[in-house]
Protein backbone atom coordinates (compact mmCIF):
# COMPACT_ATOMS: atom_id res chain seq x y z
CA UNK A 1 0.00 0.00 0.00
CA UNK A 2 2.74 2.60 0.68
CA UNK A 3 6.06 1.27 -1.08
CA UNK A 4 8.73 3.70 -0.59
CA UNK A 5 8.09 5.09 2.46
CA UNK A 6 11.30 3.55 4.04
CA UNK A 7 13.01 4.76 1.69
CA UNK A 8 11.63 8.03 2.42
CA UNK A 9 12.59 7.30 6.26
CA UNK A 10 15.82 7.04 5.45
CA UNK A 11 16.51 9.55 3.16
CA UNK A 12 15.06 12.01 6.03
CA UNK A 13 17.59 10.37 9.14
CA UNK A 14 20.61 10.90 6.30
CA UNK A 15 19.49 14.90 5.87
CA UNK A 16 19.00 15.57 9.90
CA UNK A 17 22.25 14.06 9.62
CA UNK A 18 24.09 16.20 7.22
CA UNK A 19 22.53 19.30 8.62
CA UNK A 20 23.91 18.19 11.78
CA UNK A 21 27.42 18.05 10.35
CA UNK A 22 26.85 21.33 8.31
CA UNK A 23 25.86 23.35 11.72
CA UNK A 24 28.42 21.50 13.80
CA UNK A 25 31.02 22.72 10.90
CA UNK A 26 29.58 26.13 10.89
CA UNK A 27 29.74 26.85 14.95
CA UNK A 28 33.33 25.41 14.98
CA UNK A 29 34.31 28.44 12.14
CA UNK A 30 32.65 30.94 14.15
CA UNK A 31 34.34 30.38 17.22
CA UNK A 32 37.71 30.13 16.00
CA UNK A 33 36.77 33.43 13.88
CA UNK A 34 35.01 34.81 17.38
CA UNK A 35 38.32 34.33 18.78
CA UNK A 36 40.77 35.55 16.42
CA UNK A 37 38.60 38.66 16.45
CA UNK A 38 38.50 39.64 19.97
CA UNK A 39 42.62 38.72 19.92
CA UNK A 40 43.00 41.18 16.90
CA UNK A 41 40.44 44.04 18.57
CA UNK A 42 42.71 43.70 21.98
CA UNK A 43 45.62 44.62 19.43
CA UNK A 44 47.31 40.92 20.24
CA UNK A 45 46.30 39.71 16.73
CA UNK A 46 48.67 39.13 13.59
CA UNK A 47 47.03 41.84 11.19
CA UNK A 48 49.86 42.76 9.35
CA UNK A 49 50.95 39.51 8.53
CA UNK A 50 53.85 37.63 10.43
CA UNK A 51 54.08 38.66 14.73
CA UNK A 52 54.68 36.15 17.37
CA UNK A 53 58.10 37.83 17.50
CA UNK A 54 59.62 40.18 19.50
CA UNK A 55 62.08 42.70 18.48
CA UNK A 56 65.29 42.50 19.90
CA UNK A 57 66.21 45.86 22.32
CA UNK A 58 68.91 48.25 21.31
CA UNK A 59 70.83 49.24 23.97
CA UNK A 60 72.66 52.75 24.12
CA UNK A 61 75.95 53.61 25.67
CA UNK A 62 74.63 56.63 26.16
CA UNK A 63 71.21 58.50 26.08
CA UNK A 64 71.55 62.51 25.54
CA UNK A 65 67.55 62.95 24.89
CA UNK A 66 64.79 61.43 24.03
CA UNK A 67 61.91 62.26 22.15
CA UNK A 68 58.27 61.69 21.41
CA UNK A 69 56.54 60.97 17.97
CA UNK A 70 52.64 60.20 17.56
CA UNK A 71 52.49 57.28 15.45
CA UNK A 72 49.00 56.49 13.17
CA UNK A 73 48.18 53.19 11.65
CA UNK A 74 49.75 51.02 14.66
CA UNK A 75 47.38 48.25 15.64
CA UNK A 76 48.94 45.45 16.76
CA UNK A 77 52.03 43.63 18.38
CA UNK A 78 53.11 43.60 14.84
CA UNK A 79 52.86 46.79 14.16
CA UNK A 80 54.75 47.89 16.94
CA UNK A 81 57.25 45.88 16.06
CA UNK A 82 57.62 46.82 12.91
CA UNK A 83 57.88 50.25 13.90
CA UNK A 84 60.19 49.80 16.28
CA UNK A 85 62.33 47.32 14.10
CA UNK A 86 62.75 50.47 12.06
CA UNK A 87 63.89 53.23 14.10
CA UNK A 88 65.92 50.61 15.85
CA UNK A 89 67.98 50.37 12.43
CA UNK A 90 69.47 53.67 12.36
CA UNK A 91 72.77 54.23 13.79
CA UNK A 92 72.87 56.15 17.63
CA UNK A 93 69.16 55.98 18.49
CA UNK A 94 66.87 53.56 19.77
CA UNK A 95 63.04 53.10 19.53
CA UNK A 96 60.28 51.97 22.04
CA UNK A 97 56.41 51.97 20.99
CA UNK A 98 53.35 52.17 23.46
CA UNK A 99 50.50 50.89 21.41
CA UNK A 100 47.78 52.60 23.19
CA UNK A 101 48.90 55.70 22.82
CA UNK A 102 50.49 55.07 19.82
CA UNK A 103 52.94 56.60 20.56
CA UNK A 104 57.18 56.27 20.07
CA UNK A 105 59.68 57.07 22.43
CA UNK A 106 62.93 57.78 20.92
CA UNK A 107 66.11 57.92 23.06
CA UNK A 108 69.40 59.31 21.54
CA UNK A 109 73.04 58.85 21.74
CA UNK A 110 73.71 61.42 19.37
CA UNK A 111 71.95 63.84 17.03
CA UNK A 112 69.87 62.57 14.59
CA UNK A 113 67.68 64.60 12.14
CA UNK A 114 63.74 63.87 12.46
CA UNK A 115 63.34 63.45 8.80
CA UNK A 116 65.59 60.63 9.29
CA UNK A 117 63.13 58.72 11.52
CA UNK A 118 59.98 59.85 10.13
CA UNK A 119 61.37 58.65 6.67
CA UNK A 120 61.92 54.93 8.25
CA UNK A 121 58.68 54.37 10.01
CA UNK A 122 56.80 55.69 6.40
CA UNK A 123 58.89 53.39 4.60
CA UNK A 124 57.24 50.84 7.08
CA UNK A 125 53.85 51.82 6.18
CA UNK A 126 52.98 53.91 9.30
CA UNK A 127 52.07 57.75 9.27
CA UNK A 128 54.24 60.35 11.88
CA UNK A 129 51.96 62.92 12.66
CA UNK A 130 53.68 66.40 13.74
Amino acid sequence: MYKGIPHLIVFKKADKMENAIIIGIIVVLAVVGLRSTIKHLKGQGECCGGGGYKVKRKKLPKVISQKTFKVEGMKCDNCKNRVEEAVNDIDDISGRVNLKKGELTVSYAAPVDDEVIISKIERAGYRVVI
